[in-house]
């Protein structure tokens, strides 16, 4: 069974940072991909940012230059640095994990952790 945990979540001003953690454990043969998605109230979930084991990064064009995504793969753990925060930013985070098993790629989700930003 795997399981993740998200930590570091919560409520910030336009302008501030956040940053947040997930980690991994349980039986995973081999982690491809970790990332972060959200989720707005009313809308629908959306990438953020993910990270290759090879190191390839992706980020939603509305957090380029903003957020910075890092992984231990060792550790198998996956962080987010948010920066230059906007109210727009608010919503639930939610920690991704792909894992390819033969032909088969498994997905797993976090639970999520509420991001807040005020203006």
């Amino acid at each position: 069974q795997v399981q993740l945990v998200e930590s570091g979540g919560g409520l910030v001003q336009a302008g501030g940072s956040l940053s947040l953690s997930c980690a991994a454990s349980g039986n995973i043969r081999s982690i491809n991909v970790m990332g972060w998605y959200r989720q707005a109230p009313g809308k629908q979930r959306e990438l953020v940012a993910t990270l290759t084991s090879a190191g390839n990064a992706d980020y939603s064009d509305s957090v380029k230059g903003r957020f910075a995504i890092s992984r231990d793969n060792a550790k198998k753990t996956v962080d987010l640095q948010m920066n230059s925060l906007k109210p727009e930013d608010t919503a639930v985070y939610y920690c991704n994990l792909e894992s390819d098993v033969g032909w088969n790629t498994l997905t797993y989700w976090g639970q999520g952790t509420q991001v807040t930003v005020s203006s």
